[in-house]
């Protein structure tokens, strides 16, 4: 097993990887909105999911692989009522055909996060 760490994405803000790889298969840890830079969470849920999907594209570079590798995201949300808008955000960063998808709405995330996606890739 390799164990991932990159400044291209915020760095863990707990006990965990930023991801880890196994036999090609890289299993990253969710992205929430904290912009690597900063360390701080970005405001609004719109800036957030476009913040988690840079910090998505940044794991995956720092790997050498790209969105086409992602096989499988889960999303959590505290709030689905805002799910077309992931979905739209879905139409312009993936294209078909789509990886496998969870989404599921959740009480609360970590630092006051709106959203969290984590994504399974290969190589």
């Amino acid at each position: 097993m390799k164990y991932i760490s990159t400044d291209k994405a915020p760095a863990a803000v707990g006990t965990y990887s930023q991801g880890v790889e196994h036999n090609g298969t890289f299993y990253f840890s969710g992205q929430i909105g904290i912009d690597p830079k900063t360390s701080e969470l970005v405001s609004g849920h719109g800036p957030q999911l476009k913040q988690i999907l840079a910090n998505i594209d940044g794991l995956l570079e720092s790997q050498g692989l790209n969105r086409t590798n992602i096989v499988k995201t889960s999303i959590f949300m505290t709030d689905l009522s805002l799910f077309a808008e992931v979905n739209q955000a879905y139409v312009e960063y993936f294209k078909a055909p789509y990886p496998a998808r969870s989404t599921v709405e959740v009480s609360k995330l970590p630092k006051g996060a709106l959203i969290e996606i984590e994504v399974i890739a290969v190589k």
